[in-house]
């Protein structure tokens, strides 16, 4: 979630003179330190030099990946740009070649996703520059019109001042304000700024960027962030939350059997408080006088979704909510910020699903993960296991880091505390061990590729991880005697393999300049700034191994339904953008070739049974919890049409999927 956020931040390039004037006569640098869960992971260094030129450099070391990043930008005295040159590689290490400039009244864009002009005046926003660039555009909107501005390619951003304070650290104190920009992404973007309008940082729980000397005031900034974020999101939550005062009877409509994976014609369901108290066809239900009527013809009555692989942010609460995601099973984050999200969502001073919670654990390191708990022994793995049971979590998700002697000893404890035992297979394990110790689930399809690799990866901790699949999956017999073996060790154990299709999509099969399969269903319908996001690739490839990463993305889909047809139980999760992104899990799941109505079974009855949740949540029968998602269409017959949602229940509180979406800058479906 860093990385968008700095996607988002890393701007747009232009500001007033006044941010050079008092530096005309000498160059100006200032340093910065990127911090990891409180670990230094990389930094950036900004020279302001006069004329208006900008150096600045930029990396980071997020588990072997990360961006570095060389850019030079010009800006004329009078705040108009002049010229952006970036160069190096993005966070995934393919490179980056991006320029831009003004000739003759117009802006000229290129890099290895686009190419393009227009007009000035305008803002371009680069794809991959520095965190530092908010700054600028700050400085710009500041002396712009109604706190507004034109972006190139396209969009609008605009400008809010949020609060101020005085910060102190090694016996000096400093001045800074918070900004928030609008425009660039789903929800406002937030950055602090000295007096001199320079950048001074981005705090954050897993990652933060400040000025170097003043990394200190990260959690000072970060609950100043958190109280502005919780502000707005209760305004939101006023205004698009309703609470029924009377029954709610949706009447004629398709409805959804979860349990059966089948379709029940003309149907009523009747609604009181937080329970569903009848269903059944329409003549046959006994309507309450003082009912509001919900006309569902046309539609389909579908349980609330389950994203079974989330990292829960404040933001994803609208998001999956306009979805129909009324339930997530976070898969790991920061104990304390996770715990503040679920109560603002179980109140509804947020608007937001019901939470599973994971237990992450993971070993320190180089390749560290940038939340969670970290065991570098055995009492510390079993104290983790413990804080989390005691904490009510349902689940223990072990990471690449991890210690993979700790793990028969972490499955012994979970499984005596009631908690079941999932991951990433630690480095120097593979999948078939992990299942052996008694692992009740594998997180990714990577890894179930990984298992028959293991002497052509040196180090699973690394993007080796995904690079060794683009090389060798579309080579692997799925029909061979050790993927036959593997698959019925599966089945012997009862292992469950959440295979989350959509976070490898864009990764796998991803071009430069080329909408990205994963996005482009619902491409016209995203924030201008976030489209761009779809053009700018995956994983570097060459035309060598173009075509083959293709292959070994279609080689996921099928070791999928290879396993689906075994009988092993496959979870929709995302692990990607939030609620947007489950729909598409389920239509990779369909191309995979699972049934539609399989697919919804997955993402409803089979989740609320792995989390033991059946009896309250996960089909539409009396006495269930409201949970509901009501759909244009058929989706148990053409699964993109769960896109098309129109109205979401969540405990019997009633949410607008238009006023939704539209509160994160997003179109709804036709």
């Amino acid at each position: 979630m860093f990385v968008l956020r700095l996607a988002s931040l890393s701007a747009l390039l232009f500001a007033a003179s006044h941010l050079w004037a008092a530096d005309a006569s000498s160059a100006q640098t200032l340093r910065y330190t990127i911090l990891s869960n409180g670990r230094t992971a990389g930094n950036e260094v900004d020279v302001y030099s006069p004329g208006g030129h900008i150096d600045s450099t930029f990396e980071f070391n997020d588990r072997g990946r990360g961006p570095k990043i060389a850019a030079h930008y010009v800006v004329a005295t009078d705040g108009s740009p002049l010229r952006t040159d970036i160069t190096g590689n993005d966070y995934l290490k393919a490179p980056v070649d991006e320029h831009f400039s003004i000739e003759a009244g117009v802006g000229h864009w290129k890099s290895t996703s686009e190419n393009g002009q227009a007009a000035a005046p305008g803002f371009y926003v680069s794809n991959n520059g520095a965190p530092a660039e908010p700054a600028l555009l700050v400085g710009a909107l500041l002396n712009a019109k109604d706190a507004r501005v034109r972006l190139f390619p396209a969009g609008e951003a605009r400008l809010e001042r949020m609060t101020e304070v005085t910060v102190e650290s090694h016996g000096q104190k400093l001045h800074v304000t918070e900004f928030a920009i609008t425009g660039l992404s789903f929800e406002p973007q937030t950055v602090w700024l000295d007096d001199h309008q320079h950048f001074f940082g981005l705090p954050g729980k897993w990652f933060a960027l400040l000025r170097e000397g003043w990394e200190d005031t990260n959690d000072q900034l970060y609950a100043l962030d958190r109280k502005a974020r919780d502000e707005r999101y209760a305004r939101l939550a006023e205004e698009l939350t309703r609470h029924p005062a009377h029954p709610v009877v949706v009447e004629h409509v398709r409805l959804f059997d979860s349990e059966q994976a089948a379709i029940r014609e003309d149907q009523t369901v009747v609604i009181q408080g937080e329970r569903i108290t009848m269903v059944g066809p329409f003549e046959a239900v006994s309507i309450p006088k003082d009912a509001e009527i919900v006309e569902g013809t046309g539609k389909t009555l579908v349980p609330g979704l389950f994203d079974m692989h989330a990292h829960a942010q404040a933001g994803d609460g609208i998001l999956n909510i306009a979805s129909g995601v009324t339930t997530v099973r976070d898969m790991g984050n920061d104990i304390d910020e996770l715990r503040h999200l679920q109560d603002q969502w179980e109140r509804g001073t947020a608007i937001g699903p019901r939470v599973w919670k994971a237990g992450f654990i993971d070993g320190r390191g180089a390749f560290q993960a940038p939340t969670g708990l970290y065991a570098d022994t055995a009492d510390e793995a079993q104290a983790a296991v413990n804080r989390y049971a005691d904490l009510g979590y349902v689940q223990i998700k072990l990471y690449s880091s991890l210690n993979p002697e700790f793990v028969p000893g972490i499955v012994k404890t979970a499984h005596a505390r009631g908690l079941r035992v999932s991951g990433h297979i630690p480095n120097g394990m593979i999948a078939s061990q992990f299942v052996e110790v008694g692992a009740d689930e594998i997180q990714h399809i990577n890894f179930i590729f990984l298992n028959f690799l293991a002497t052509k990866v040196k180090d699973t901790r690394t993007p080796e991880r995904f690079t060794a699949v683009g090389d060798n999956a579309a080579k692997l017999d799925l029909q061979s005697k050790e993927v036959n073996d593997f698959i019925a060790l599966l089945l012997q154990h009862h292992t469950t393999v959440d295979v989350t299709l959509a976070a490898f999509e864009g990764m796998f099969t991803g071009r430069p300049g080329k909408v990205s399969p994963d996005f482009a269903p619902v491409l016209d319908r995203l924030p201008a700034q976030v489209q761009r996001g779809a053009y700018t690739g995956g994983l570097p490839v060459t035309e060598e191994n173009d075509q083959l990463y293709k292959d070994s993305y279609q080689a996921m889909l099928r070791m999928t339904k290879r396993m689906y047809d075994a009988g092993i139980p496959i979870l929709a999760g995302t692990d990607a953008t939030a609620g947007i992104m489950l729909h598409r899990e389920l239509e990779l799941e369909v191309e995979a070739g699972i049934p539609p109505a399989k697919a919804l079974q997955i993402a409803t009855f089979n989740a609320a049974r792995l989390l033991k949740q059946e009896k309250d949540l996960g089909s539409i029968a009396p006495g269930k919890r409201a949970d509901l998602l009501l759909v244009e269409g058929n989706p148990a017959e053409h699964i993109s049409d769960i896109r098309r949602c129109r109205l979401v229940m969540k405990n019997g509180v009633l949410y607008k999927s238009t006023d939704l979406y539209s509160a994160a800058g997003i179109k709804p479906a036709d």
